[in-house]
């Protein structure tokens, strides 16, 4: 007895000093730290670059150095953090959160929040959380980190430590945004073409320059490089037509072994009054694919020759996307990398020839940057600049409420609603409209004083689709981008743009709590609603014209109605049937507001007919032609001053993570998700979707009208509306192989509410 007494006691001596106590609440395991930490959107704030290449200097080393550093700044003076909630267990809701902010490295590693100690906050908020402690000072450098616990009783361990850097002036609101970002890139071949000429493919175009290191044996010595988009014969295209962009350039070299930078000069076209310029620590670029190295004689090696690109920050590992179907995965692959390669200003803008910020091309760019990566303050940068400095085209001027919306639906921060609220109203363009609630530029109304309020001086133009014919190389037998629209006072399409727009402004003043606004414009939308479809809408045929004094139909005054949930149930048929048949008669551009339609009207077997389709009008004609960035069009033919860089021709980048796999928010920034995929005959698919709050896992395996199994994995802190086929009353659906409720929705059944984690979704006869 006494032997097992002592062994008792040295047992329980061991247990007591390894740390190991018997309270309910260390029982509990501490693990899985938030991640993905944001300050203002940016996940990696600290960060530092030199002259456009990330660095080892941490930011705390690199604020006062000489050297060349880049970094992001905070301008706010009272930033929102974010940070996404992980657990190994389904059905995860965050309970608290204690948030530590420090002056210093070593009071962070000391759990001393000296700036700010949030303390243990009960509250499921992960996202948009205002700083609340002491007064940021500017130029300074802050650490912070973040500990959870959830409904399972789990507390977190601390997340690693966050760094940023706040600007010289703070102000009350402002947008952060990285530094661009640099990257080298090897040839995937070298090609000789005679003893001293060589052909180089870096195997995808990309915005920047080339960096040679090469033997010059005499003081003469001279090479050519010439750069280019477009190759023909083996050789690069030195005459490709439009704005796809070909250059040479002449180095002379130096005796012995150096390394050289081909300055590139600027474009007058792209470097005017209204363009925006690139920094001076990354310099002049142009977009291409492929060099020709002609007048050197050495052997050359490909860690020689470098294609030196330059874009945003971008992690490629953050979304992926793969199918059966090989022509949609070459089709997503081009789209995905386009966003990449046309950040390379840190705004969205139109491609190489002009460099300058366009509302439609904005609008597509902020949809498809959300679809591949976890990115936000490109978006709302670029929304925010064109508010201040609008375009010409009437529905561009509309799209800025519909950026403004988008914004706040993925991010589910209101503050640049907020901030911008004014500026918004008057972007619907309110003042227009006639006592039917119909809007036009051609009636007298476009007054100096409405043209103030949208900061824009110049002349508003309907635009429709673009180009138009007769222009830009156009003959007058040549029709353009419109499918014949017939352009009268009062448009369609411009109004279905009103309505739009009006419709969202009645949700921001909702979300802002301007009542008096909110029963406005929902009233306004409402009888424009009823003046739509009373003076646009052919009840006989049931498809609408594009304008009052007209009879004439074409795509774009059925497809937008479509999109925008103008139609009455009983001419959705109707119209979708004739959408269906007009085609791709649209621009790249256009086909953003078709495939919406097309998907919402849940007819997924023409979303990935065109989707797929191989004709010249198509995504997959950008391939075949030779590029690895979307076009401007569809083809050289369809616009003859086109270029090959152009992300508003990416659609597909959003279209298939939104429509196709059905991933968006229900609530805004993802606090509750619909899951709609619309696979048609896709045998399969797979997708990781990032959102604000974490990624989103979708698999399915599909035999329309057998059987239908999905894998899905959402966020912690989230939960979902799934909707799966509806075949018939007699099948069966199982959630994690148990049968579980559904609520029929048309073709979907839909199993609604269901929390966070992995489950297993089957739909069977």
């Amino acid at each position: 007895m006494n032997q097992l007494l002592k062994f008792n006691l040295q047992f329980l001596l061991i247990f007591l000093l390894s740390g190991t106590c018997f309270t309910a609440q260390s029982a509990i395991p501490e693990k899985n730290h938030p991640s993905g930490l944001t300050v203002d959107f940016l996940s990696h704030a600290g960060q530092v670059f030199r002259n456009g290449y990330p660095v080892n200097t941490p930011l705390h080393q690199a604020v006062g150095r000489k050297e060349n550093f880049q970094f992001a700044e905070i301008a706010r003076k009272q930033p929102f953090f974010g940070w996404i909630v992980n657990s190994d267990q389904n059905n995860t809701v965050q309970l608290a959160y204690q948030i530590l902010v420090a002056s210093s490295l070593e009071n962070i590693q000391k759990n001393t929040g000296d700036c700010w100690d949030s303390g243990k906050t009960e509250t499921d908020q992960s996202v948009n959380v205002i700083y609340s402690g002491k007064e940021l000072q500017p130029n300074s450098v802050y650490f912070w980190k973040v500990k959870t616990w959830d409904n399972h009783g789990v507390e977190s361990v601390s997340s690693p430590v966050s760094q940023f850097k706040t600007a010289s002036v703070l102000s009350d609101y402002a947008t952060s945004r990285y530094a661009l970002q640099k990257q080298d890139v090897y040839p995937v071949s070298i090609k000789a073409l005679s003893a001293s000429h060589n052909f180089i493919d870096f195997g995808k175009a990309a915005f920047g320059t080339v960096r040679l290191t090469l033997l010059g044996k005499n003081e003469s010595d001279t090479v050519l490089v010439h750069l280019g988009e477009a190759q023909k014969d083996g050789r690069i295209n030195r005459t490709p037509g439009g704005t796809i962009r070909y250059s040479a350039h002449q180095l002379v070299l130096k005796r012995g072994w150096n390394t050289y930078s081909v300055v590139i000069p600027p474009d007058k076209r792209n470097t005017g009054p209204q363009a925006v310029l690139m920094p001076q620590y990354i310099g002049e670029v142009t977009p291409f694919r492929y060099c020709e190295l002609e007048g050197y004689s050495e052997a050359l090696s490909k860690n020689q020759i470098v294609q030196e690109i330059v874009f945003y920050p971008f992690d490629e590992t953050e979304s992926h996307f793969a199918s059966s179907d090989t022509v949609l995965n070459q089709v997503w692959d081009l789209c995905k990398y386009s966003i990449k390669a046309t950040s390379f200003m840190g705004i969205y803008v139109d491609g190489d020839r002009e460099r300058i910020p366009y509302e439609a091309d904005a609008y597509i760019n902020q949809l498809c940057h959300y679809g591949v990566a976890r990115e936000y303050s490109m978006g709302r940068y670029s929304h925010e600049y064109l508010i201040n400095r609008p375009t010409w085209p009437t529905e561009w001027i509309l799209q800025s409420v519909l950026m403004a919306w988008n914004d706040y639906l993925f991010t589910g921060n209101k503050e640049s609603l907020q901030h911008f609220y004014t500026d918004l109203k008057a972007k619907a363009l309110l003042p227009l409209a006639d006592e039917s609630g119909l809007i036009s530029t051609k009636t007298g109304k476009v007054t100096p004083e409405v043209l103030a309020s949208i900061h824009f001086k110049g002349t508003l133009r309907d635009i429709e689709d673009w180009p138009q014919t007769g222009i830009l190389g156009l003959g007058k037998n040549e029709p353009g981008e419109t499918d014949g629209f017939v352009f009268q006072d009062v448009n369609t399409v411009v109004n279905a743009y009103h309505y739009q727009a009006v419709s969202q402004l009645a949700q921001i003043a909702k979300v802002l709590n301007q009542s008096a606004d909110e029963l406005q414009f929902t009233a306004r939308a409402v009888k424009l609603k009823a003046s739509f479809n009373e003076k646009l809408l052919d009840k006989k045929r049931g498809i609408y014209f594009d304008g009052i004094g007209t009879d004439h139909a074409s795509l774009h005054a059925n497809m937008f109605p479509l999109t925008f949930g103008l139609v009455p149930e009983k001419f959705v048929g109707k119209v979708s049937d004739f959408v269906q048949s007009r085609g791709m008669a649209c621009s790249v551009y256009g086909s953003q507001f078709l495939m919406d339609a097309v998907y919402d009207g849940n007819n997924p077997e023409y979303g990935l007919e065109l989707l797929t389709s191989t004709s010249d009008r198509s995504w997959y004609n950008m391939i075949r032609v030779g590029s690895t960035i979307s076009l401007e069009a569809w083809d050289n033919k369809y616009k003859p001053n086109q270029d090959w860089n152009h992300a508003w021709g990416a659609a597909p980048a959003n279209i298939i993570p939104r429509k196709l796999m059905g991933i968006e928010p229900l609530e805004p920034g993802f606090r509750k998700i619909r899951i709609k995929p619309q696979p048609a005959s896709l045998e399969h698919a797979e997708i990781k979707c990032p959102t604000i709050r974490g990624d989103v896992l979708v698999s399915f395996k599909n035999k329309p009208q057998q059987s239908f199994s999905m894998n899905l994995t959402i966020p912690a802190n989230t939960t979902a509306d799934v909707y799966l086929p509806f075949w018939s009353k007699s099948q069966k659906v199982t959630m994690n192989g148990n049968a579980v409720k559904y609520r029929q929705e048309g073709k979907f059944a839909v199993v609604e509410g269901v929390g966070s984690g992995k489950n297993v979704f089957l739909v069977a006869k």
